[in-house]
Formats: structure tokens, sequence, C-alpha cells
């Protein structure tokens, strides 16, 4: 019981320094915090504990190079959601350009080609 509650401790302390180190500390409340410190301690027992043969938190290790290869996980983690939000935005806007721009240019009547006649006849039925 005892190494569970440390477990969480670790988490949410690796989560806050996490957060810190990539700038969301003012969008992540407390378990925030404690879910991006052991789910990034798993992301780093995946892709950093063969590189540094060095076991992770969620193994009840909590030496310091176990705590700084979850801390790298949790970091990895967070770099991952902030790419996939921003992607997430550009692929919105792109998307919106695109209908724009496809509507004004098969707005003109005087285009004949099938795609402006299945995009007339979608808007228009």
């Amino acid at each position: 019981m005892i190494n569970f509650i440390i477990w969480i401790i670790a988490g949410a302390l690796i989560g806050w320094v996490a957060s810190l180190i990539m700038r969301t500390n003012s969008r992540q409340g407390l378990i925030a915090d404690i879910i991006v410190g052991i789910v990034g301690a798993f992301v780093g027992g995946y892709l950093l504990s063969p590189l540094f043969n060095v076991s992770t938190i969620n193994e009840s290790n909590f030496s310091i190079p176990a705590l700084l290869v979850s801390l790298g996980g949790a970091v990895i983690l967070l770099v991952i959601f902030k790419l996939f939000r921003n992607i997430v935005w550009f692929l919105v806007i792109l998307i919106v350009a695109l209908i724009i721009y496809t509507y004004f240019s098969c707005w003109s009547l005087a285009s004949t080609s099938a795609f402006c006649t299945t995009i007339r006849a979608l808007l228009f039925p």
C-alpha cells in the first residue's frame, strides 16, 4: 500500500516537473500531472529504459536514474501532445481553406467540370 502511495507521489512530481519543462503547467492540474508522470514513466520504460538500462518508477524503482528516465518519458509524452495539438489545428485551418477555395473556384456557373458539378449538387440539391 505504501509503495502505491509513493508511486502516485512520484508520478505527480515527475508530471509537474515535466509540465514546467514543457511550459504546460498553467493548463494542467494535479490529476493531469499524476497521469502525465505515470504514463510518461511507461513511455520512458519503452523508449529510454533499453537505451540506459535503467528501470522506471512503474517497476518500483525510485532511484535518481529511474526518476530521470521517467521524467524523460513524461517530457516525450508532452512533446507528442503539443505536436498533436498543433497538427490538429493546422489540419482544421487547411481543411477550412480548401473548402473556401473550392467554393469560390466552383461558384461560377461557367465551370463545367465534373468536380464542380458534384460540389454544386452537394451544396444545392
